[in-house]
């Protein structure tokens, strides 16, 4: 990837926020925000992958003073050009590594942006930096997918998710080494384009392998933002750890 803003340049973030609308839905961001908000207490949060500032900026308006990462200079314009956009702090570069200023009561990574990193290295740096950046009794807050091996029968690696005359979008599995990608074919008057952004999937229990290699414990883990319980047919968690309260830096 040759853009210095990854797989989130100009041409994605000039639609990011209308082709995700339902994530921008008052339902799903109020749940997120109030826990985020309950973990901050009267701290500072980080926000790892701010984007278009989806969460930060609500989050911003509850008092929480934010602090974002991103590598995407584009996205980060979109958040700048809404209202409280200009009042929360950004510091461009690779979440998994980039170091900011100062300790954080709260770090978050919402909606699967933890498998923006392609690899295992870079998921188990993610966590060693947020624990770095926290203070002692401080939370990391993960929402992932559950990865979805259960729809892919025998031979199949493709699993669509979204079919009409004009956009087909489906995700590519390689279950040897965790990569998937996502992949959007677009019509418009009869010429197609061809977009596709990888991932690796993660599961629960690896992350909390890397949550423990970092020196986190795990505290909590729910089905979603409101607390519903996290079962054996959940399709995504809501995960939170803690940095023990007698670690110093």
């Amino acid at each position: 990837m040759d853009d210095e803003d990854g797989y989130f340049g100009e041409s994605v973030a000039a639609t990011y926020d209308e082709s995700s609308a339902e994530m921008f839905a008052v339902d799903v961001v109020d749940p997120a925000v109030e826990l985020l908000a309950r973990l901050a207490g009267p701290g500072r949060a980080l926000e790892l992958g701010i984007g278009t500032g989806r969460i930060a900026l609500p989050l911003a308006g509850r008092g929480v003073p934010v602090h974002g990462i991103d590598m995407s200079r584009a996205m980060v314009a979109r958040m700048r050009a809404r209202p409280g956009g200009d009042g929360i702090g950004v510091t461009i570069g690779d979440f998994a590594t980039t170091k900011v200023e100062g300790t954080f009561s709260v770090a978050y990574l919402v909606f699967n942006t933890i498998m923006n990193l392609t690899s295992q290295q870079a998921q188990v740096a993610c966590f060693r930096n947020v624990a770095a950046h926290l203070e002692p009794g401080g939370c990391f807050v993960i929402e992932v997918m559950v990865p979805e091996l259960r729809k892919l029968p025998p031979g199949q690696n493709a699993v669509p998710f979204h079919v009409s005359p004009t956009r087909w979008a489906f995700d590519v599995y390689d279950v040897a080494t965790q990569g998937m990608s996502s992949n959007y074919v677009n019509v418009v008057d009869r010429h197609g384009t061809y977009e596709s952004i990888p991932f690796r999937y993660v599961w629960p229990a690896e992350l909390d392998l890397m949550a423990q290699l970092a020196g986190l414990r795990l505290r909590e883990r729910w089905e979603g933002w409101t607390g519903e319980p996290f079962t054996s047919e959940s399709h995504r968690h809501v995960s939170v750890w803690e940095k023990p309260a007698g670690d110093g830096e």
